[in-house]
C-alpha cells in the first residue's frame, strides 16, 4: 500500500480477517499505541510504526498526526 491511506476492507482482505474483527480488536490497540491513525481517507501507518519495525520511509509516506506540533 506504499504508506498511503487504506480502507478497512482492503486491510481485511490482505490479512485474511473480518473487517469487524480488525475494527473491534486490533485497531483500538494499534491506535492507542500510536502505530495507526484513522483519517478521512482511510487508515495510515505512523512513523512510530515504521521505526518500531525498522522500516525506512521516504518523504511523503507515513505521516505522523502530531509531528512538529508543540
Amino acid at each position: 500500500f506504499k504508506g498511503g491511506p487504506v480502507g478497512i476492507t482492503t486491510i481485511a482482505t490482505a490479512v485474511g480477517e473480518e473487517a469487524g474483527t480488525l475494527e473491534e480488536v486490533y485497531e483500538p490497540f494499534l491506535i492507542q499505541e500510536g502505530f495507526l491513525q484513522r483519517t478521512p481517507r482511510g487508515r495510515e501507518v505512523t512513523l512510530k510504526a515504521y521505526r518500531h519495525l525498522g522500516i525506512a520511509t521516504s518523504a511523503g509516506t507515513a505521516g505522523d498526526l502530531f509531528a512538529g506540533k508543540d
